[in-house]
């Protein structure tokens, strides 16, 4: 959805580059049905790897049961075994009817790959990566597009740099962008929701709260926040959880019950896919292959956003760095700029990348950008601040003219 929405963007670049792209139309229809079509043959390559690999499926709901050993149930059938790891994964978070009255006539980022239509007009609740993509989809592929934010900016857990420049893009963008707003209520009317909206600015204390509606919302999506898939697994009185249901483990993915193990988004840390694949390998290695001391590190793991233009990140924020480093012990370099790609357009987007080093060796904690490519870009800076580079290490290595990753190893 993601590319479909950067080929939108660049059909807007094509004239600049003299290209005639007239009665050029999208149809939503095309995309769904060849994007569902992909998934479903990604669905039956993974069942054939494990069929293949003689992996033994069982379709049902799993609970753990009382027995002295660690057990769990399905269908009436019970199964123990010396190791019993959890993946549930997590689900996204929604609002009741009671808290905020016709919320469940909404839908989470779950619904948004059943609709069959592209929706005119779209409201998305949330400041979080996946409320971002979701806006950023939606509006570059023509609809209306609103992001309700409880506060002034998005991504507030990334540093700064990239909070703010990803709240202007939003903007700039053509996103309607209401800040320091919450829903109050949702209604359905002629067959389309509205959407009212509670306003208050916390610097105005003196100012009262404003009240406005949305009307004719297609599509009203939720993305505040997920929560693990924990709550059927009958795990209360066998394993220990935070008090919002994630399962609490060691280092090692053990749980607070011997034989028991969980990986990725049910125990709250790191919710990305590669890293629940990841632990899951290493906590394989440990059980398996007799590696005692394998576990995952879940320090400096990359991050995209698949914003529009898209973000990396990896390590550091500025500001947790100057918290464990202290200020005068942490160097910033930053840059902001065009890409040469946007030399010739009309529609502008900058690029902006920051370093946060430490120490007197300026060794690279911290890497953060915002721009075309960076994405791609990630990954092998990535390696090299794995592997402990410095600020030397990054000024020794020759650019690579003329690319916006360049720009890492020429900041002064």
């Amino acid at each position: 959805m993601w590319n479909a929405a950067v080929h939108s963007e660049y059909l807007h670049d094509h004239s600049d580059y003299g290209f005639d792209i007239e009665n050029v139309r999208f149809s939503w229809e095309t995309l769904k049905a060849k994007r569902d079509a992909y998934v479903s043959h990604l669905n039956r390559i993974y069942r054939s790897n494990l069929d293949k690999a003689k992996i033994q499926t069982i379709q049902g709901q799993a609970r753990f049961t009382s027995d002295p050993e660690p057990t769990v149930e399905v269908n009436g059938q019970k199964y123990t075994a010396p190791h019993i790891l959890i993946a549930t994964g997590g689900q996204p978070s929604v609002l009741s009817d009671a808290e905020v009255p016709g919320a469940s006539l909404g839908i989470t980022s779950d619904g948004f790959f059943e609709l069959e239509t592209l929706p005119k007009r779209s409201v998305v609740v949330g400041a979080g990566y996946i409320a971002v993509e979701m806006a950023g989809i939606l509006s570059a592929l023509g609809s209306q597009t609103s992001l309700i934010i409880r506060q002034t900016g998005v991504l507030r857990n990334f540093d700064s740099f990239i909070s703010v420049n990803c709240t202007k893009e939003l903007q700039n963008s053509g996103v309607d962008l209401w800040k320091n707003s919450q829903v109050k209520s949702v209604r359905k009317t002629n067959g389309r929701l509205e959407v009212t909206i509670v306003t208050k600015d916390p610097e105005k204390k003196n100012e009262e709260e404003k009240t406005r509606t949305i009307e004719d919302v297609d599509c009203l999506l939720w993305a505040i926040g997920r929560q693990p898939n924990t709550s059927s697994l009958n795990i209360g009185k066998t394993l220990d959880t935070d008090e919002r249901g994630h399962i609490i483990v060691d280092e090692f993915q053990n749980t607070s019950r011997a034989g028991i193990y969980a990986v990725g988004d049910v125990c709250g840390k790191a919710l990305l896919t590669p890293v629940a694949i990841a632990a899951g390998r290493k906590l394989a290695h440990r059980l398996f292959e007799g590696k005692k001391d394998s576990k995952l590190d879940y320090s400096s793991i990359p991050t995209v956003v698949f914003s529009h233009p898209p973000i990396g990140t990896v390590g550091l924020t500025e500001e947790e760095a100057v918290k464990s480093w202290g200020k005068e012990n942490v160097k910033i370099y930053k840059t902001s700029f065009t890409p040469m790609y946007h030399a010739l357009t009309s529609r502008k987007s900058q690029c902006i990348m920051k370093l946060v080093c430490v120490g007197k060796e300026e060794k690279v904690v911290g890497l953060h950008m915002q721009g075309l490519g960076c994405d791609e870009m990630l990954q092998g800076f990535s390696v090299a601040i794995k592997m402990g580079a410095t600020k030397a290490d990054f000024d020794n290595t020759v650019a690579i003219h003329p690319t916006s990753s360049e720009e890492f190893v020429t900041m002064r």
